[in-house]
């Protein structure tokens, strides 16, 4: 019997911790420092790669993505280095895709040619914005016209490009939202993540809306119409949303992502990556340790990786739920009532039904666009037992 994580399928995701600035929004561990020892960085991922492969011989690697931080600050040849004993440890999917983040800041022309010749095959860039008003009031150190420049860049050297827009910025009014994710749409792009900016707890931003100092923040209704509007636009341009925040023409979805979504397995390498991994029928919860010093010191001991944590049955259930139920394909039934060892919660599905929160065709349930916009209050409600 097939373990469940086949039904997912099985990546790699790879954290590059540096910056050249932190975002106020940003929660991700990334840092800023002045000098970065690249060979000894390739070095650890090398050999954690190595590590890892031991544990998994002969798994079908579908993807591979570069995280961050800011991975375009890698230098080609270590991303080169890294790809090319992926490639040696394990067998490949004929598709393969190879991801890696950007910032425009950090966009050359022969740095992405030398990505590309390395082995990446998808950029997803972190524009964030198109003026140059809101980009400095998200601590971007891009301008609207570098951003445009670096697509170009990018487009011109990929066959697949993302880039990722933040919206519900301060002061943002829907006619200004819908003027720029209309210009977005002009460009000859195949996948768009649009974000709802969110207040983090132990950001920049997070102090400041504590402070009382983060003001014009679109209220909660301002904020349902922005993503109702983004919803409309999108699916009349062909760019419906795949999942919540993510939308793609068709055949261009993040299939690393869909990874995640669809709760397969993953590996995950560098400081303060998560991991999902099956061994011997026991899915387990990795983390690494999220200081970059103490990861890489550790490396070379094997101790990189913090204890492994065992998945119930129940925490994969739920972990199920909350992932797949983000997509719009949905969640099956029967996959969950085999996780769990028990069936969904009735109650709570005949509710939502009746609400029009989801529908159900046979063993699929799905979330309505009017349960995205509740979409945690939903999935709190088919867990209420």
């Amino acid at each position: 019997m097939a373990d469940d994580w086949e039904k997912g399928g099985f990546g790699l995701y790879i954290h590059w911790p540096f910056c050249e600035a932190k975002c106020p929004y940003c929660d991700f561990n990334s840092h800023v420092v002045r000098q970065i020892d690249q060979h000894a960085w390739c070095k650890a991922y090398l050999a954690e790669l190595r590590r890892a492969a031991a544990e998994t011989p002969g798994r079908v690697l579908r993807s591979v993505f570069f995280g961050g931080g800011t991975p375009s600050l890698m230098d080609p040849e270590t991303v080169a280095e890294i790809i090319a004993e992926i490639r040696r440890l394990w067998p490949v999917a004929n598709d393969l895709e190879i991801t890696l983040e950007a910032n425009p800041g950090s966009v050359e022309a022969t740095r992405f040619a030398a990505y590309r010749q390395g082995g990446v095959n998808r950029i997803s860039m972190g524009i964030q914005a198109l003026n140059d008003t809101d980009l400095r009031r998200l601590g971007r150190l891009h301008t609207a016209s570098e951003a445009m420049a670096a697509f170009d860049i990018a487009r011109a050297t990929f066959e697949r490009v993302s880039f990722d827009l933040i919206y519900a910025r301060q002061g943002q009014s829907l006619a200004a939202w819908e003027a720029e994710l209309q210009q977005a749409l002009t460009l000859a792009v195949d996948h768009l993540s649009l974000y709802q900016l969110t207040i983090e707890q132990g950001t920049a931003f997070g102090d400041r809306y504590r402070a009382g100092k983060l003001r014009d923040l679109p209220d909660e209704d301002l904020g349902a119409d922005l993503y109702t509007l983004t919803q409309e636009i999108c699916d009349a341009a062909g760019m419906p949303a795949y999942e919540v925040s993510n939308h793609a023409r068709d055949g261009a979805q993040s299939r690393h992502n869909l990874i995640y979504w669809r709760y397969g397995d993953y590996i995950g390498i560098g400081p303060g990556a998560h991991g999902r991994l099956t061994l011997d029928g026991q899915r387990w919860a990795t983390e690494t340790y999220s200081n970059p010093k103490k990861w890489l010191d550790n490396v070379p001991l094997r101790q990189a990786e913090k204890p492994r944590n065992p998945l119930s049955p129940q925490d994969q259930a739920s972990e199920y739920l909350l992932m797949g139920l983000r997509l719009k394909e949905g969640v099956s039934l029967s996959r969950y009532e085999n996780l769990a060892g028990s069936p969904l919660n009735r109650a709570g599905l005949d509710d939502l039904a009746d609400l029009g929160m989801i529908t159900r065709s046979g063993d699929i349930i799905t979330v309505s666009n009017q349960g995205f916009m509740i979409l945690n209050a939903v999935i709190s409600r088919l867990l209420d037992s």
